[in-house]
């Protein structure tokens, strides 16, 4: 068994940010801390996006701590361009990021004050756990009457390989969802596909004008509140609204960004609302959005009644050595750089404070 005072789980925007604080902090990389990723490459989920999300149509990417993207293709895929960057950022901080480690559970250890990491390549033992784990391994699939019964494809995001696949061209297409990949899958389908209904459980909410630091941080304080209530987290979209680009202008005008309400079940063929009407459908793609990967923290028992895990800034109210870094409020590219510094912050607190009951038991012990 590795002992260590951190281990950082995952690797991608919120776990470098965390790595880089830590480094910058002087925590030596492999002897004080150790990052842990269960991706095969350096990218975070980025590497798992579709093709046609270039760089120059990603929304909202913030750079790393301490190193800028610069020069890259607008043109080139995302998941190319986010990935060098991130390869290039843990070598440049010789952050020694281990890959790639499936993290199984982390639980007490029952001495010491310290937790203990079980993974597939072996255990750690350390004084604080900085998860960083995302989203994007857990894909949210609504359960349907009839999903069963339908014989046409059914994807999701995180299937999602672009509009020319043969799921799309020349198929009747169905897109459940109403943020913004479902958004931009669907402008994408409609180009190939014989015909594409969108299908949303709320009618969306598009926001014109400017979001600048104010909007922002009223966005956030929603998804903080939910947190801090212990109740599952939503996205930062849910209460921003989808921006109203100059491409979902002319989708909206043409027809393609027309919402239907939720259908009640699939059939064989199509779909089917409770009023009995019905719509063909060859391929249902479900962007339905993500759920946190938090399972391997379940034998901590660190959620609340509400079914979330109560916060304070990042710091888990029922477990002060675990933080959430990439949760709710800081599910965003600049929030998990925030996230990152805050949890590193409280990290270095708690191990002081740890530090100081150790010279204090041995002081009276001698």
């Amino acid at each position: 068994m590795d002992n260590v005072a951190v281990v950082i789980v995952g690797a991608g925007q919120a776990g470098l940010s965390s790595a880089y604080h830590l480094r910058r902090s002087g925590f030596e990389p492999g002897a004080d801390f150790v990052v842990l990723d269960h991706s095969p490459a350096p990218g975070g989920a980025w590497q798992f996006r579709w093709p046609t999300l270039t760089y120059g149509r990603v929304h909202g990417m913030h750079a790393l701590p301490g190193m800028e993207l610069t020069g890259a293709d607008s043109e080139r895929p995302s998941s190319e361009v986010i990935g060098e960057y991130f390869a290039a950022y843990e070598r440049a901080f010789d952050l020694r990021v281990r890959r790639p480690v499936d993290v199984r559970e982390v639980r007490d250890a029952g001495w010491g004050g310290r937790l203990l990491v079980r993974t597939a390549e072996g255990d750690w033992a350390a004084q604080a756990v900085i998860n960083a784990t995302g989203t994007w391994d857990r894909p949210f699939w609504p359960r349907i009457p009839g999903q069963e019964v339908f014989r046409g494809r059914q994807l999701h995001t995180a299937q999602y390989p672009g509009p020319r696949a043969d799921a799309f061209v020349g198929k009747r297409v169905v897109v459940v969802g109403g943020g913004t990949s479902a958004v931009q899958h669907l402008m994408e389908v409609a180009e190939v596909a014989t015909e594409t209904l969108w299908v949303t459980r709320r009618p969306p909410l598009f926001r014109t004008g400017s979001f600048g630091e104010e909007e922002g941080r009223a966005a956030v304080a929603l998804v903080e509140e939910r947190v801090r209530e212990g109740l599952p987290p939503r996205s930062v979209v849910s209460v921003t609204g989808l921006p109203m680009t100059e491409q979902v202008r002319r989708a909206r005008e043409s027809g393609v960004l027309e919402r239907h309400p939720m259908f009640a079940r699939l059939t064989e063929d199509g779909v089917e609302w409770a009023d009995g009407s019905r719509a063909p459908a060859d391929t249902v793609l479900w962007a339905t959005g993500f759920r946190p990967v938090i399972d391997h923290l379940a034998p901590l028992r660190l959620r609340e009644a509400g079914g979330g895990i109560r916060l304070e800034g990042t710091r888990v109210t029922r477990d002060p050595r675990v933080h959430l870094v990439g949760y709710g409020p800081s599910a965003s590219t600049i929030g998990a750089n925030r996230a990152g510094r805050s949890a590193v912050r409280d990290v270095r607190a708690l191990l002081a404070a740890a530090r100081g009951q150790e010279s204090a038991v041995s002081a009276s012990a001698g």
